[in-house]
């Protein structure tokens, strides 16, 4: 397999078990692409726009799945601070702990790596991947 295909399956195989590792510490209702939306509302928020961006979609994509959180009470709209005509879009506490449980579900999908490669192989794959991909974006694979 070529390195291309063992880093997408990786990938892919990760996002699945971070995504099923949230639905069993009872976060329903949700795709993994909402965990990739959390990631980058985290910080301090974001637009829709600037969500939109993040994900590779369309600005009324974005929207949908803005609307979508919110009504799930994942996220919430609050008045942008330094644009009276955007809306940013924060995480609310229930996001906040959806996301620290995508965080424990992400340590628990990767522990198998260390039993398998071991502890100094797995920190040197994690240094040469930020090296390669220093900044992200962390979106999903479309």
């Amino acid at each position: 397999m070529a390195l291309s295909a063992a880093l997408l399956a990786a990938a892919g195989e990760l996002t699945r078990r971070i995504h099923e590792g949230v639905v069993a510490r009872g976060f329903e209702g949700l795709r993994p692409v909402h965990g990739f939306a959390f990631a980058r509302l985290a910080p301090e928020g974001a637009t829709v726009t600037q969500l939109a961006v993040h994900l590779g979609v369309t600005k009324q994509a974005a929207s949908q799945l803005v609307d979508e959180i919110v009504r799930k009470g994942y996220a919430e709209r609050r008045p942008h601070p330094d644009d009276a005509r955007a809306r940013l879009i924060v995480l609310t506490a229930t996001g906040w702990a959806c996301t620290r449980a995508a965080d424990e579900a992400a340590a628990d999908a990767v522990a198998p790596w260390v039993e398998l490669l071991g502890e100094r192989q797995v920190r040197a794959l994690r240094d040469g991947l930020l090296r390669i991909a220093p900044d992200g974006p962390l979106r999903p694979v479309w």
